[in-house]
């Protein structure tokens, strides 16, 4: 590809200027994004990692000019961007495909949406089902495909209108690991063959090894609100051991930076005008995280997460929204990769049921903005009842549907655990808890 060293002079394809990017939330606003200043260059591929709550989804959204920043602003080859990208196309996590259309109409919607006519249309789909593995496949719909072959049709669907940057959101988290795996080799393989349609690719995982394995350039988030944590140029040859000294090195320096401690925060900070910033619930149900209290407990109240995550045969990355919850709630602390217990973290995990309900009913209540902000909306109900249709329009003003979704559903289950409130799967009803635990 083209050499970086070649192009630091030029004018960067994207560049990020004191971005800030906040929501607004009954209970005040959410901060997602805070002071990020980022370039995009010629011939990079630019992975941004993170956990989730870090903003890189919002990040990336904002770099393709779906949604606005609140403050600062966003360039494209030195000029501001107002709506959407010309310069960039966008894959995402789903697939994103219009079901009664074929692979070969699937593909030619962005070229017709840009006027071009129907011969040049059909011929420039045709190559990029080829470049991307699917000729013979033109009149399938997407029902006849795999997941894979259809995520296949989002890569083409992308490149076939020949975007400056290549904007992905998690395209293989969808995926089984045996074919994100090909996809990741396949597009890896293109790009280096200098067969790729466009100049620059920026990449939004959660997935650590991922980043090292397809990155030139990796962008450490932090969380509530998203921060650039570091960084880092990533200079090992193509293709790339997992399993080199090398490799496994920088996995650990990234990892070391993803569970260092944030700048020490309130977890709701109080605004001049005396509201509170909301904070992105972690995807993590509370015997998942009472869990992990338990097991840290058990290991002395402190443990190493990496080898913690060794022990339980799981990724590091399953453990973070565990990690985050407890952090959040005020039950742990992290610095370095090392989870420990507070004394409340202590107390929940060593107490009996009961006590440890109140516990969490007392730290969920006080800490948790989305809690705070169902109980406040039920009290000021007639009844003290509220379908969960209106708590997912809010969130929905804020997060795609399907994250509108797992934020209430984890609310609700730490609401239901703590019995600050009910939840009544038949009408979809949310209401006050009759009886709250004793002292809650």
């Amino acid at each position: 590809m083209t050499d970086t060293t070649a192009t630091t002079l030029e004018t960067p394809l994207i560049a990020v200027r004191a971005l800030r990017k906040t929501f607004a939330v009954p209970d005040g606003d959410l901060p997602v994004l805070e002071g990020i200043d980022l370039e995009v260059r010629p011939g990079e591929i630019v992975a941004l990692l993170g956990r989730s709550g870090s903003g890189k989804s919002t990040l990336l959204r904002c770099i393709a000019g779906l949604i606005p920043p609140s403050q600062g602003e966003v360039l494209y080859r030195g000029q501001p961007l107002v709506g959407t990208n010309p310069g960039a196309s966008l894959v995402f996590q789903s697939f994103a495909l219009l079901p009664w259309l074929t692979v070969q109409a699937n593909v030619e919607l962005g070229l017709e949406a840009r006027g071009i006519g129907p011969k040049e249309r059909a011929e420039r789909a045709r190559h990029a089902i080829d470049l991307v593995g699917l000729d013979g496949f033109e009149s399938a719909y997407p029902k006849e495909l795999s997941g894979g072959m259809r995520q296949r049709v989002g890569f083409a669907r992308a490149l076939v209108v020949e975007p400056d940057v290549l904007l992905m959101d998690e395209p293989f988290s969808a995926l089984d690991v045996l074919t994100a795996e090909n996809l990741r080799g396949e597009l890896l393989e293109i790009w280096e063959r200098h067969e790729f349609p466009t100049q620059a690719i920026v990449l939004v995982t959660h997935n650590i090894e991922e980043a090292v394995l397809l990155a030139d350039r990796i962008v450490v988030l932090g969380t509530n609100p998203g921060r650039i944590r570091e960084q880092i140029q990533v200079v090992l040859e193509r293709p790339r051991d997992r399993r080199a000294p090398a490799f496994e090195q920088l996995v650990d320096r990234i990892y070391s930076t993803m569970t260092g401690r944030e700048a020490e925060q309130p977890a709701t900070p109080a605004r001049p005008n005396g509201k509170r910033e909301a904070v992105m619930l972690p995807h993590a149900t509370v015997d998942g995280l009472s869990g992990l209290a338990e097991i840290v407990h058990a290991a002395g109240g402190t443990a190493d997460l990496a080898d913690l995550a060794d022990d339980l045969s799981l990724e590091v990355d399953d453990l973070l929204p565990l990690v985050d919850a407890c952090v959040l709630l005020g039950f742990a602390d992290v610095d370095h990769g090392r989870v420990t217990l507070t004394e409340t973290g202590t107390a929940f995990s060593t107490a009996d049921i009961q006590t440890s309900k109140q516990i969490f009913a007392t730290v969920a209540r006080d800490r948790v903005t989305p809690i705070r902000t169902i109980r406040h909306a039920l009290e000021r109900s007639d009844d003290g009842a509220l379908g969960e249709g209106f708590f997912l329009d809010l969130l929905r003003r804020n997060f795609s549907e399907d994250e509108a979704r797992a934020q209430l559903d984890t609310a609700i289950d730490w609401g239901r655990y703590g019995e600050l409130f009910e939840y009544d799967a038949d009408t979809d009803e949310i209401a006050l808890s009759s009886t709250e635990p004793r002292g809650g």
